[in-house]
């Protein structure tokens, strides 16, 4: 973004003592590091240079990633949070800088992920007058926040600075906004650092009471077709651990949302892996017939429940959920307990002892569900080409499992959740509320700049990478190891999907390659675009593979890379998703195979 002219001076910056004036982008900067920030992704422009000055000033202790698109880096900043449970931090100039974090905000705000988003404003005498590269963007982001602030006062950045950090992260985790004209930057400030703020006790995360979680123990001892239904909420509170050992005192099966995957492991023989849209079949069809249905920090979102009025309609539903307007907002259920769920869980463990908690015996669900995984297991029909599915099985055999997988939004997406089987919390990142594309080789970054010491690899369609394909130059330049394994169908693979069950398979601008060449992998130097060339482009190492005996060794390749790597895998286009259930059908219309 280009830069205006002014005429004001700014203040000299001094950081060598707390009680020592400097300016309000050295307050930023100074907070950001007071909270413990290590990285920002930061796109610099006019309204934002002063702060980009004082990142600089302070290299040694802050890092900043220029990435090459300002949604690449909110996208990046998710990324980190996902990955690491610590708030990701963006910034943008004014303007057009920040819209283009929009899409990143309402991602967060969404899938509840810590995001600090700092945003530069033209002159406060400047706002209201349609000024070169003003946006209205706290009004803007209203809707998709915890919490907005235009800073009109140099005097409150501190605070503003430390209570932005506490709302993004206390109870249910969001995001949050801070924007900065430039004359407050420039402003001239001895701060006084406040060691907390007050936080309204309506905010702060409530405990549920024992009694409520006593009434949850007998319902369990009475249950006979009991399932735990769990989603981001127990990534967010850090209570996979709890959950395990509740699962394995209770002996009640669990499956997942897909933002709460890998928070029990889906090796263990009660996961009944993910369910909902296009979950497992046996995770839908035990929720569909549980007679006590544990809700522990999930939404009942549409792609879970389908037509939520025939959504487990057998089951005595319990919902507890730090976020009180998550009760009775999409499903009516028989028990809403607001807690935090780390805490209600660890407290039922401990009440079971001395309440003599009778566990139920549940030989006979158990044996029900086993069936059902026995039988109708995550599966595809080999052919002479690579296949999506075999090519995420074969990731997932030479990663152990141990990798951090992020995808972008469509086929592929399914196809990462349905093959790769996750075993730890914030190993599966994706864009599941927002449905963004574009999200997968940026978060990608930002999760190996959280976790470089683990492997991360973007499962993405070709339809999602190009979208923020800029990014592999963040990558080379910020020497970022992560890895992109792109299913390449030509085509919008989903809506491709969408259009041959419900649309007569008419083709509404979903081909991405040239019509001509389409259907016929073979045809390889015919393929559009050649992503081994761009790759190269930006300096990076990639390969093109589409002969089934070719895969492993290529995958390989991809994973022994010290640097970012672009695996490109021609696929057919006319697999599906399976299995699926129609928007706003029931299970008992569900698509197996």
């Amino acid at each position: 973004m280009s830069a205006e002219t002014d005429s004001q001076t700014p203040a000299t910056p001094n950081t060598d003592s707390q009680s020592q004036q400097m300016n309000g982008a050295d307050v930023v900067v100074e907070a950001l590091i007071r909270e413990g920030v290590d990285t920002i992704f930061a796109y610099p422009g006019g309204a934002s240079l002063e702060m980009h000055q004082s990142l600089a000033k302070r290299k040694s202790d802050i890092r900043t990633i220029l990435p090459r698109h300002e949604q690449g880096g909110s996208f990046a900043a998710e990324g980190y949070a996902r990955a690491s449970g610590r708030p990701g931090v963006c910034m943008a100039t004014s303007g057009p800088g920040a819209t283009n974090l929009m899409t990143a905000i309402a991602d967060a705000f969404m899938d509840s992920t810590p995001l600090i988003c700092i945003t530069g404003q033209v002159y406060s005498k400047f706002i209201g007058k349609a000024a070169f590269q003003e946006t209205d963007f706290f009004g803007m982001t209203l809707p998709v926040v915890k919490h907005s602030y235009l800073v009109l006062d140099v005097t409150e950045l501190p605070r503003i600075m430390k209570e932005a950090f506490k709302i993004a992260t206390t109870g249910r985790p969001g995001p949050v906004v801070i924007d900065i004209p430039k004359d407050i930057q420039q402003a001239p400030i001895t701060p006084e650092w406040p060691d907390d703020v007050p936080y309204r006790e309506t905010k702060i995360p409530a405990h549920a009471s024992d009694r409520e979680l006593e009434n949850v123990l007998r319902l369990i001892e009475d249950a006979k077709r009991p399932m735990i239904y769990f989603g981001g909420g127990i990534v967010s509170a850090e209570a996979h651990q709890e959950l395990s050992e509740f699962v394995e005192r209770t002996g009640i099966p669990a499956a997942s949302t897909l933002m709460g995957v890998g928070s029990f492991p889906e090796t263990h023989e009660l996961s009944l892996k993910w369910f909902g849209m296009h979950g497992s079949a046996y995770g839908n069809w035990a929720v569909h017939q549980s007679d006590l249905l544990l809700t522990f920090g999930a939404r009942f979102d549409d792609r879970i429940t389908g037509d939520v009025s025939k959504f487990a309609p057998q089951a005595e539903i319990v919902h507890i959920d730090v976020d009180p307007s998550e009760h009775n907002k999409n499903k009516i259920v028989h028990h809403p307990i607001v807690s935090d769920i780390k805490y209600a869980i660890g407290r039922m463990l401990e009440l079971m002892g001395p309440k003599g908690f009778r566990k139920p015996n549940l030989e006979a669900w158990h044996q029900q569900c086993a069936e059902w995984k026995r039988d109708y297991p995550f599966s595809f029909k080999e052919n002479e080409h690579i296949l999506p599915q075999h090519a995420v099985q074969t990731l997932f055999e030479l990663t152990g499992g141990e990798a951090i997988i992020t995808t972008g939004v469509g086929q592929h997406q399914m196809f990462a959740a349905q093959f790769y089987d996750f075993n730890h919390p914030r190993s599966l990142i994706s864009s599941l509320g927002l449905g963004s594309m574009g999200y997968g080789y940026p978060a990608a970054l930002g999760a190996k700049v959280a976790c470089p010491d683990r492997e991360v690899v973007d499962i993405d369609g070709d339809g999602s990478f190009v979208m923020n394909v800029q990014e592999l130059a963040t990558a080379k330049i910020e020497k970022i190891a992560a890895k992109a394994m792109i299913l390449n169908n030509q085509h919008l693979g989903m809506v491709v999907q969408w259009e041959d069950r419900f649309y007569n398979s008419v083709r509404g601008n979903t081909i991405l390659g040239d019509e001509n060449n389409i259907g016929s992998p073979e045809n390889i130097d015919a393929l559009y675009p050649d992503y081994v060339t761009i790759a190269n482009g930006f300096g990076l190492p990639a390969r093109r593979v589409h002969k089934k005996s070719e895969l492993r060794d290529a995958v390989q390749e991809m994973i022994d890379s010290k640097e970012a790597f672009l695996l490109d895998v021609i696929t057919p286009y006319d697999e599906h998703v399976l299995p699926m259930i129609p928007a706003g059908k029931t299970v008992d219309q569900m698509i197996v195979r």
